[in-house]
C-alpha cells in the first residue's frame, strides 16, 4: 500500500503543478486579453476580424514547447520519440472545435469593439451557466453542493453588476450598435460554454491516454483552424489591405500598434493554452469557474487603466466571486480526500481476515 502511494504521489504532484501553471496562464489571458483588445479599439483600431484573428493567431508559439518535449523524450530510451502523438479522430475533433472557436472569436471581438470592458465581463460571466448545462449534457458532469453553491454565487455576482451598466455606455455609441454588441457577447458566452465541455468530451472519447504533450497538439490544431476561419473573414473584409494604413493612423503610434498586435496574440495564447490545460488537469466546469472568478478582477483593472466607474455593486460582486471560488475549491479538496480514504476503508477488512 505504501509503495502504491509513493508511486502515485509524483503523478499527483506533477498534475497539481500543471494545474497551477495553467491556472496562471489562464489568469493572464483572461484578465489581459480583453484589456489589450479594448485598447486597440479605443485608440483607433476598427478591424473586428483582425482582432478576432489575434485571439488565436499566436498558435505557432506552441511549436516551441512541443519541440522541447520531443528532444526531452529522445534523451529517455524508454519514452516514445514521436514528434506528434495526434491521431486522425482527435485531429478531426480538434479541427471542428477550432472552427467553432474561430466564430466565437469574432462574436467576442465584436462585443469588445462596442462595449466597455466592465460590461463585457458582466455578460461573459453568463458562460458559467452555459458551461454547467453543456457539461451536464455532454460529459455527465457531477455536481456537488459546493459546486452548485459556487455557480449560484458567481451568477448572483454577475447579476449585481448588471444594476448600473447603462451608465457605462461609450460616448457616441448608437443604440443599435450597443444592443448588437450585447447580443454578440451573449452569443459568444453561450458558444464558449459549449466549446469547453466539447474539449473535455474529446479527452474522454480519445480511447487513449491523454498526455500534456497531446494537449499542446490539440491546442495548436484548434488555434490553427480558428485562425483559418478568421483569415477568411479578413480576406472577405479586406482587412489585410488596410492594416498598414491603420498602423500609421493609430493614436499611440505605428510602433506601439505593432507591439500591441504582437502582445495581444501572445496574451490570448496564454488564455487558450491555460483553458485546455485546466480542463486536462481538472474539468471544463473548473475552467469556467476560474474564468468567472477572474471577471471582477478584470473589472478592477478596467477601472485602473481606463478610468471606468467602480460602483459598490462591483465590490460586492468581487466578494461573491471570491466566495464562490473558495466554495468550489473547498468542495474539490474534500472530494479528493474522500477518494483517498475510500481504498483504505475497503482494504481494512482484508487485512483482518
Amino acid at each position: 500500500m505504501a509503495e502504491m502511494e509513493s508511486a502515485s504521489n509524483p503523478s499527483i504532484a506533477r498534475k497539481s503543478a500543471l494545474l497551477i501553471l495553467n491556472s496562471i496562464l489562464l489568469s493572464i489571458g483572461n484578465c489581459g486579453g480583453p484589456l489589450v483588445m479594448r485598447l486597440y479599439f479605443i485608440h483607433g483600431g476598427k478591424r473586428i476580424w483582425f482582432s478576432s484573428w489575434l485571439e488565436t493567431g499566436g498558435w505557432p508559439v506552441i511549436i516551441l514547447p512541443i519541440t522541447i518535449g520531443y528532444f526531452y523524450r529522445r534523451r529517455n530510451p524508454s519514452s516514445p520519440t514521436n514528434f506528434f502523438f495526434m491521431k486522425t479522430p482527435i485531429f478531426i475533433a480538434s479541427a471542428v472545435i477550432g472552427v467553432l472557436t474561430g466564430f466565437d472569436d469574432y462574436l467576442y471581438a465584436y462585443g469588445v469593439a462596442r462595449l466597455p470592458v466592465s460590461t463585457i465581463t458582466l455578460i461573459i460571466a453568463s458562460h458559467l451557466a452555459f458551461t454547467a448545462a453543456f457539461a451536464y449534457l455532454l460529459v455527465k458532469q457531477k455536481f456537488t453542493s459546493y459546486s452548485i453553491n459556487a455557480i449560484f454565487l458567481l451568477t448572483i455576482g454577475a447579476g449585481i453588476l448588471a444594476l448600473h451598466t447603462s451608465s457605462d455606455r461609450p460616448a457616441g455609441e448608437s443604440n443599435r450598435e450597443y444592443v448588437l454588441g450585447f447580443v454578440m457577447t451573449i452569443a459568444a458566452a453561450a458558444l464558449y460554454g459549449f466549446v469547453l465541455p466539447l474539449v473535455e468530451l474529446t479527452y474522454k472519447k480519445a480511447k487513449r491516454e491523454i498526455s500534456y504533450a497531446l494537449v499542446l497538439e490539440i491546442q495548436m490544431v484548434m488555434c490553427l483552424f480558428a485562425t483559418a476561419v478568421c483569415t477568411v473573414g479578413m480576406l472577405i473584409n479586406n482587412d489585410f489591405k488596410v492594416i498598414g494604413r491603420e498602423a500609421r493612423e493609430f493614436e499611440l503610434g505605428e510602433t506601439r500598434y505593432y507591439m500591441l498586435v504582437v502582445g495581444s496574440a501572445l496574451i490570448w495564447q496564454c488564455f487558450f493554452l491555460g483553458a485546455i490545460g485546466v480542463i486536462f488537469c481538472g474539468s471544463s466546469l473548473l475552467c469556467a469557474t476560474i474564468i468567472a472568478v477572474l471577471l471582477p478582477v478584470t473589472e478592477i483593472l478596467a477601472v485602473i487603466f481606463y478610468q471606468e466607474k467602480f460602483q459598490a455593486e462591483k465590490g460586492i460582486s468581487l466578494a461573491l466571486s471570491l466566495w464562490g471560488f473558495a466554495s468550489y475549491f473547498y468542495g474539490e479538496i474534500k472530494h479528493t480526500r474522500t477518494e483517498k480514504q475510500t481504498p483504505q476503508r475497503e482494504m481494512l477488512p482484508l487485512s483482518n481476515t
